[in-house]
């Protein structure tokens, strides 16, 4: 996938289909979109996803202050599906004021050659928002694409949106934001070296440092699938990463650690992973949370701390239907 980024400057390299989206959490109303798109790779345009950077919403003032994707998430979910080009447009004063006709032809006929156009019915570009669906497909024909308008995925009688997956993941609702985004909700990193206190317990964990744009969850005890990547010269983009992880169970810890420490400013993301004991320090992680189990608790003492851990991880071997073992 090649990622133009930064700058106004460029050219699509032949005819292209175009989605224009936000694409916060990648959710499955972006992915009927991305399918459609995806879709005209046979008859020959190349795919192209266009999203603006930052998003009109960040530059208002107006985006919430975490997001459920990260952009590097967004690249290597955009790229795993085989996206051809991704265009992380500038948003600035000047884009803000372009008038939605000028967009159009500057930007999806002259810039990106578009053959075809999908999008959302809430789709807005252009000066104060005036442009929409209508006017896209008003001035197709002058422009030289053709518009597909993709319908609102449905969960529960409410149409999809990032809004409501975000609503559910700040509720620890995680089953239910799996529903909606297509996959557990996921916090990826490097794992780093931690004051190793799980050791002493008997319930080692690895730790994350998650990217401060990334929401999370309720602090709390979550039961999780773990992806350790292999690869050391994995590279995210060229989506290679699959090839080389392997997959655990875990149960994943989010939150300040209370009971170890009294004046912790920093939001940690520990994972006690079933039946490894293995160096994992440098390696790139994906936590899937899968369900919640408890909220994040303050012990009195480490014995009690680690009689109730043992008890989460005895759920958590039930709850994953893992048989027994030493943990």
């Amino acid at each position: 996938m090649r990622i133009i980024s930064g700058t106004t400057e460029f050219e699509a390299p032949g005819r292209t289909a175009v989605a224009i989206g936000k694409f916060d959490g990648v959710h499955l109303g972006h992915k009927k979109l991305l399918e459609e798109l995806l879709a005209q790779k046979a008859d020959g345009l190349l795919s192209c996803v266009f999203t603006f950077e930052p998003s009109p919403e960040v530059y208002f003032g107006f985006a919430p202050d975490r997001q459920l994707s990260t952009r590097g998430e967004k690249r290597k979910l955009f790229a795993s599906m085989g996206i051809d080009l991704l265009i992380e447009f500038p948003f600035d004063g000047n884009t803000a004021a372009m008038p939605a006709e000028e967009f159009i032809r500057r930007i999806l006929a002259e810039k990106l050659h578009a053959a075809y156009v999908v999008a959302g019915a809430d789709l807005s570009f252009g000066d104060k928002g005036s442009g929409n669906f209508e006017l896209l497909t008003f001035l197709a024909s002058r422009y030289g694409y053709e518009t597909r308008m993709i319908p609102k995925a449905v969960y529960r009688g409410q149409d999809i949106s990032s809004t409501l997956i975000r609503s559910y993941v700040s509720q620890g609702k995680m089953e239910d934001a799996a529903a909606c985004l297509g996959s557990p909700y996921m916090i990826r990193g490097e794992v780093m070296h931690g004051n190793a206190i799980g050791r002493t317990i008997d319930i080692p964990t690895l730790n994350l440092i998650p990217e401060e744009e990334k929401l999370m969850p309720p602090y709390g005890v979550y039961y999780s699938i773990v992806n350790i990547n292999e690869a050391d010269d994995a590279d995210p983009v060229a989506g290679n990463i699959s090839k080389r992880t392997r997959q655990y169970y875990g149960m994943t810890n989010i939150g300040m650690k209370p009971t170890i420490h009294e004046e912790n400013k920093r939001i940690t993301v520990e994972t006690y992973v079933y039946d490894f004991d293995e160096d994992a320090y440098g390696k790139n992680v994906t936590i899937s949370l899968l369900t919640f189990r408890r909220p994040e608790m303050k012990f009195d003492s480490m014995e009690e701390l680690q009689r109730v851990m043992m008890d989460d991880v005895a759920a958590g071997r039930s709850y994953h239907g893992i048989a027994g073992a030493k943990r």
